[in-house]
């Protein structure tokens, strides 16, 4: 079999899947076995991905599961998918988040449209970490918007009209930017070698351009991934979407497609632009230390659940961006695992928030809980290990992606990274108190411990936490080549370390 065919595979199974899930809608739980089915499938192939994966493909770098087929020529428009240490990883999250987005977060509302439109997220989420071009990857990364705008419009909460329109708006206008720029990008590169037009990769890496424009070009992308991530200023929509979005849906906004936007600004901001980096790198860094204190201030004053994981994350966010800009490849492999670790932290927030809201049968406002403890002793328990981790904690995922962010970011930038270590403490704050509000003290309601199925739906996301906590070094040397291989086409533009 071609190398490239498990790429397609796993492009094209959440696709039949939605398909079927939605031919036999009418059948009772036939859409909902579908799509446990077909996520499962999905998981063990991206983990045999990963397993075949080779990070040193003679000619390729890299990239492995390299394919390319011309769909139309003078449109520049290819099949082009490929496989590297970063995209790998963003790859088994996304199959993983689906797995436990259906299994722990299950929607029995008009469910066959409900499942069908979850695999249609994860088969366009997959095209976007697995495009080696960058009119295939806009086309997938806009397609996310259709599914992503219908699980939160249909399955949300009251305000989820007005919190689906304004994901979508906000994120449709920053991809334009997108689109301008790779436009005038691959336009450029056409100009300069008089051959076809092409989106690929690996030939607008060789595109000649002044610091000035790719200083531009620069601006037109990181807006559109700012938006996605959400990065300070332009995150506004999230918090809503957040909130407002089921379970299953604020567990694939905040644990892939934010990701989509970090894995953008990575894998194009900087891999394309290096002789921008110059001069967008302090505005860049100054945006994510006002993100990391800024979302931990919220966090500390928002009632809600939902909205302080929102926040949350804008602060991780933060995070993954100053890892990236730093010019550090310690740095860099840290913001990469981030990115991995806050889609299964968030993942596991979300879904235990999503089990406390079935017990009460409303939002879940941090006033009007308390004394969890007590009743739900493992529920607690589950929470405890997710909070400590977000908080990283020494032991868990959380603290060996900070610690590296930090420690490169201190070596090349150590101001910014005075300010981002101040977030590691706030975290500390806001998760603290909130689960002193939410689990300490009495209570009076009859409040069930955490079911059997629903510790099912924590157990991978629990091991995960600990397993890359306590031994990180397979999933770091995946990474490590890969992140290289940017900093070498990025140099000119600053040290790396």
């Amino acid at each position: 079999m071609h190398s490239s065919l498990w790429l397609s595979l796993l492009l094209i199974l959440p696709l039949l899947g939605a398909a079927l899930a939605g031919l036999v809608r009418a059948r009772a739980n036939a859409s909902y076995r579908v799509g446990v089915a077909v996520a499962s499938l999905e998981t063990v192939l991206a983990l045999v991905v990963a397993v075949l994966y080779r990070s040193n493909v003679p000619g390729a770098g890299t990239f492995d599961f390299m394919g390319r087929w011309v769909l139309a020529a003078p449109f520049g428009l290819a099949y082009d998918v490929a496989l590297d240490g970063i995209s790998l990883l963003m790859v088994v999250l996304t199959a993983l988040v689906v797995l436990v987005a259906l299994f722990g977060a299950r929607d029995t509302r008009r469910e066959g449209a409900f499942v069908a439109w979850l695999l249609l997220l994860t088969s366009f989420t997959m095209g976007s970490f697995l495009a080696h071009d960058l009119l295939e990857f806009f086309i997938f990364f806009e397609l996310t918007l259709v599914p992503a705008y219908f699980i939160v419009s249909q399955w949300g909460a009251a305000q989820r009209a007005r919190a689906a329109l304004k994901f979508f708006v906000f994120t449709f206008t920053g991809s334009a930017f997108l689109f301008v720029g790779l436009l005038y990008l691959g336009l450029a590169h056409q100009h300069q070698t008089g051959g076809a037009l092409t989106f690929s990769y690996s030939a607008l890496q060789s595109t000649a351009m002044s610091s000035s424009t790719a200083t531009w070009l620069f601006v037109a992308f990181a807006i559109a991934f700012a938006v996605k991530s959400p990065i300070w200023p332009l995150h506004t929509w999230s918090p809503l979407a957040y909130a407002e979005a089921p379970t299953a849906g604020s567990i694939e906004l905040s644990a892939l497609l934010a990701k989509l936007g970090s894995y953008g600004l990575l894998r194009f901001a900087v891999g394309l632009l290096p002789l921008a980096q110059v001069h967008v790198r302090p505005v860049m860094l100054t945006l994510a230390v006002i993100g990391i204190v800024y979302g931990s201030a919220l966090a500390t004053t928002t009632p809600d659940l939902k909205r302080l994981v929102a926040y949350s994350s804008l602060a991780q966010m933060g995070f993954i961006t100053l890892g990236v800009m730093t010019g550090s490849k310690i740095a860099m492999v840290g913001a990469v695992l981030l990115m991995f670790n806050h889609g299964v932290i968030t993942a596991g927030f979300f879904l235990i928030i999503g089990f406390m809201e079935r017990r009460r049968g409303v939002g879940v406002s941090i006033r009007d809980l308390s004394g969890w403890q007590g009743p739900a002793p493992v529920l607690a328990g589950l929470f405890t290990v997710v909070m400590m981790a977000s908080i990283g904690l020494p032991g868990l995922s959380g603290f060996v992606s900070e610690y590296l962010i930090l420690i490169g970011a201190f070596a090349t930038h150590a101001w910014w990274a005075v300010v981002g270590a101040l977030g590691v403490v706030l975290a500390a704050l806001y998760l603290l108190w909130a689960y002193q509000r939410v689990f300490h003290g009495r209570t009076s309601e009859p409040i069930e411990d955490a079911t059997t199925s629903e510790r099912w739906a924590l157990v991978p996301i629990v091991a995960l936490i600990v397993v890359l906590g306590v031994f990180p070094r397979p999933v770091l040397d995946r990474i490590s080549p890969s992140v290289q291989q940017v900093i070498e086409h990025v140099a000119p533009a600053g040290v790396s370390k």
